[in-house]
């Protein structure tokens, strides 16, 4: 966003700058693009077992289905070909898949099985990866910003995790592993809720994490920006976007840090779960 439009807006809603912030992290059903202002359908809230369930279109649904979009066409593209080694873009990405697979995977699951889960973890990697690059392109938004997005994918690493400990150990045995051996019966009552809470404190971590390290780094850029118009001085806005500029290098470096710790401690959480001894 420019700083004309910043002041625009302020000088139009009459924000402050804690509000000014707020607004623009937080999902919406508005995309401002250049000339056009586009309305995202609003749909009427789905009751189930008493919940409420909103299906509506907001753009941070959009930023995922463009995030895709993008990694559909990109692989498809640069290896419909198979070539014995590829080259350009096609290379890089490679690259990264086989890091997934020989830094993230493999060592946390053992060769057979990291190899298995090598497609699902390079999934997470290049999906996150994605979303945090669109947050810091001008016009779009970061979806990894919106916990309701973090908890999504949390809960989706929470299902593959169970899933696969107990297809390795069997339902029971999976069960069995949760409460280390040779525990005292008196503490089971103790240690059995223990460990079942720490099922689901495990995807609640990672929800968190990303969420909050995403939209800590917009926070900041935004809150140096907002100090132009706070103070209402340009002598303050060479410092503020030398600032602002500095630190949305340094966001391109989290988005990938971002991606890496995420997919790396879902591959150890699996691992945890199908070799539970280790």
């Amino acid at each position: 966003m420019t700083l004309a439009l910043l002041l625009e807006e302020t000088e139009k809603e009459k924000m402050g700058l804690g509000e000014w912030i707020q607004h623009h992290l937080q999902d919406s059903h508005e995309w401002h693009l250049p000339g056009l202002h586009i309305n995202l359908p609003k749909f009427e809230p789905i009751h189930v077992l008493g919940m409420q369930i909103d299906l509506s279109i907001s753009l941070h649904v959009v930023m995922l289905w463009i995030a895709s979009l993008l990694l559909i066409l990109a692989f498809w593209l640069l290896f419909r070909k198979q070539t014995l080694v590829p080259r350009g873009f096609a290379s890089v990405l490679e690259g990264l898949a086989l890091f997934v697979r020989d830094e993230i995977a493999v060592p946390n699951m053992g060769e057979k099985n990291g190899k298995k889960m090598t497609p699902y973890l390079a999934t997470v990697f290049f999906f996150i990866l994605t979303l945090n690059l669109m947050g810091l392109v001008p016009l779009f938004a970061t979806a990894t910003g919106n916990v309701s997005v973090t908890a999504g994918l949390a809960i989706i690493n929470f299902l593959v995790t169970q899933f696969q400990g107990m297809r390795e150990n069997g339902v029971g045995g999976y069960f069995k592993a949760l409460v280390p051996g040779g525990i005292p019966v008196l503490l089971l009552p103790i240690m059995i809720p223990i460990e079942i809470l720490g099922l689901f404190t495990k995807p609640f971590a990672l929800a968190i994490r990303l969420f909050a390290n995403m939209t800590a780094g917009h926070t900041v850029i935004f809150a140096l920006l907002g100090l132009i118009i706070v103070l209402g001085s340009l002598f303050v806005s060479p410092v503020s976007i030398a600032f602002a500029l500095f630190i949305s290098l340094m966001e391109i470096l989290i988005a990938f840090i971002q991606a890496y710790i995420f997919t790396a401690l879902s591959a150890l959480f699996i691992g945890m779960s199908m070799h539970p001894e280790h």
